[in-house]
């Protein structure tokens, strides 16, 4: 199972992590603000994530880490 981490302070919440994930597995997380005022992406099921990496690949800020 894979692990993705993200570092939510850096997240200006542009959402290409959601568009390529082929999963469906990432979201915005409407609750969450951070320092920066924008909603944070995150997942909640990484249960199902397989760890192709495509949202770490396309993040334009580094924000996003995967462990295999």
């Amino acid at each position: 199972m894979a692990f993705v981490s993200f570092r939510e302070d850096r997240c200006k919440g542009c959402g290409l992590c959601v568009s390529v994930c082929p999963k469906k597995i990432i979201l915005m997380r409407s609750g969450i603000l951070n320092a920066k005022g924008f909603h944070p992406a995150g997942i909640d099921e990484m249960e199902k994530c397989s760890g192709c990496a495509s949202c770490a690949i396309v993040c334009p800020d580094s924000v996003i880490e995967v462990e295999r």
